[in-house]
């Protein structure tokens, strides 16, 4: 499956973000393959018919569309290409987490490494055509360097990265609670480099030095699910993408998910899913999301 990659050389060592406007990456979205990206991605349609299948989901995309995607999610395209008008604002997790010295800032964004809510929000056009005016703004920051763009760069990608996670939590019905601790980030970011070997909330507990209580009560609060809930849908995630996408049989996604047996993970995903996995794939492979 092809990566595409993140080009530093697109707008200097220095920051690792860009703005790219939909004419100028045509080909990506021509391509009906499969594929993903080392980097995250939020596009703004303003003119789009069509749909992509993204997290094991076809999600419509119409006018005023956004977009979120998260690094290596993999996604298939079907867009009329020749009826839409577009933008996108791509960026590594390095910029983010560094730009604004915070190690977990893309957990706190709820668009991103999300499972249980859409990836794509409904805005106005007026909205729209302001967030991409900023998206202008900072393009031009890019293309033509002063001393202060940075600061103007970082400002801006600021501001409209919150307001979306303002838009989508309203959107969704999400909690926007100030966090007494960083628990609930933390876990989400654990989950995301464990989960194929800690599939007990306990684990996450000893990493982290807290009760699975704290945790729980953490998670509620802030992603108003349980602790339990976002582990099994993580899990189930890997599982589908594995059984979708690689090439390999139950026995061997099992043993490379750590499950002691295949019929522990076949038993966990009829649970999950009320169906077996062979009638997922089946229905997956028909078209039937």
């Amino acid at each position: 499956m092809k990566t595409i990659k993140f080009h530093k050389s697109e707008c200097g060592v220095d920051i690792l973000l860009n703005v790219l406007r939909g004419e100028n990456v045509i080909a990506n979205y021509q391509d009906r393959e499969t594929y993903n990206t080392d980097f995250f991605e939020i596009l703004l349609f303003k003119k789009a018919s069509g749909s992509v299948i993204l997290n094991q989901k076809k999600i419509t995309i119409t006018d005023n569309t956004v977009l979120f995607i998260s690094p290596f999610q993999k996604r298939k395209w079907e867009l009329d290409t020749d009826n839409f008008d577009f933008t996108i604002l791509a960026f590594q997790k390095d910029f983010l987490n560094d730009f604004f010295s915070d190690k977990l800032f893309t957990y706190r964004l709820l668009y991103f490494y999300q499972l249980n809510h859409p990836l794509n929000i409904q805005i106005s056009r007026q909205e729209i055509e302001k967030a991409c005016d900023i998206l202008t703004e900072i393009k031009t920051e890019l293309v033509n360097r002063y001393p202060d763009s940075i600061h103007i760069v970082r400002s801006l990608t600021y501001y409209l990265l919150l307001k979306f996670n303002r838009e989508y939590a309203s959107i969704n019905k999400l909690p926007m609670y100030k966090p007494e601790n960083n628990y609930a980030y933390q876990y989400k970011q654990l989950l995301e480099l464990y989960i194929k070997d800690k599939k007990r909330i306990d684990d996450y507990a000893f990493l982290l030095g807290i009760s699975r209580i704290t945790i729980n009560s953490a998670v509620k609060k802030q992603f108003n699910v349980t602790a339990t809930h976002l582990l099994k849908q993580r899990l189930l995630f890997e599982i589908k993408n594995d059984l979708i996408h690689s090439g390999k049989n139950v026995s061997e996604i099992a043993d490379e998910l750590n499950f002691s047996e295949p019929s522990h993970l076949m038993r966990f995903f009829k649970i999950q899913t009320g169906m077996t996995t062979s009638e997922f794939l089946a229905d997956y492979q028909n078209g039937i999301f």
